[in-house]
């Protein structure tokens, strides 16, 4: 595990998405696992800005996205599709039908989930997957406890992941219960990771995962058993560190 310690959150950000574009120039039909959330927003401005000031090309990219929330449809704005499109898709060249996240309006969750790792698995694997961290730890919507075997599958979000959500919403009553998720396994399967931290409020799941105990109640620990995963972090994100 590589460890980074970044100035600040647009150091962070240039840093991160520097080593996507680097995959992509590398591998032009790279496999990119992708995350959303606050802090990779900074990455997506950073690789729009390569694309539209320095030539990057995504066209013959695939993306497979590590989560989606159960219950609401592709075209809802708190949808992890319409992130992806608002943040990154529409401002790049990728071809639309290589976008792939899961259905969050599929009848048949367990189906569904099994379709999508079948589809990870046919990909083999993300070249590059992109990973936040929640305050508790947790990567994707896997929360403590989830078992490092895990492969897609549902869950129901713990009340503090569902309050870290609640700002992009309405009103926490709005915040979906449940979400599709890649297990952690799924993850795992990843050639190369690259997970970002920034401020304060991670500093503690920083620590606890930098600490380098591997436990289910720390999902984000799991990361210690891959060869190749780099941590970038911001100065408050590593505050606890020291």
């Amino acid at each position: 595990m590589n460890i980074f310690e970044c100035h600040n959150y647009e150091d962070l950000s240039k840093k991160a998405a520097d080593i996507i574009a680097e995959t992509v120039r590398q591998k032009p039909d790279a496999v990119l696992g992708l995350a959303t959330g606050g802090t990779p927003e900074g990455v997506y401005r950073e690789l729009v800005r390569l694309h539209k000031t320095e030539g990057l090309s995504f066209k013959n990219i695939t993306t497979i996205n590590l989560d989606e929330y159960a219950g609401i449809s592709s075209e809802d704005p708190n949808s992890y599709h319409h992130y992806m499109n608002t943040h990154l898709f529409q401002h790049i060249d990728s071809e639309k039908n290589r976008h792939f996240l899961p259905d969050g309006k599929a009848e048949d969750v367990e189906a569904e989930c099994e379709r999508y790792d079948r589809l990870i698995d046919s990909l083999g694997g993300a070249d590059i997957q992109l990973l936040g961290i929640g305050q508790n730890g947790h990567i994707g919507f896997n929360e403590p406890g989830t078992s490092f075997k895990s492969r897609t599958h549902s869950v129901e979000l713990n009340e503090q992941t569902r309050q870290a959500n609640a700002r992009y919403f309405p009103s926490i009553d709005d915040v979906p219960k449940k979400a599709i998720t890649m297990g952690i396994e799924t993850i795992l399967s990843s050639k190369r990771i690259v997970l970002i931290a920034s401020g304060k409020s991670k500093a503690a799941a920083v620590k606890t995962l930098l600490d380098g105990k591997i436990s289910e109640e720390c999902p984000a620990s799991a990361l210690h058993l891959h060869p190749h995963v780099s941590v970038l972090i911001d100065k408050e994100a590593a505050s606890l560190r020291h």
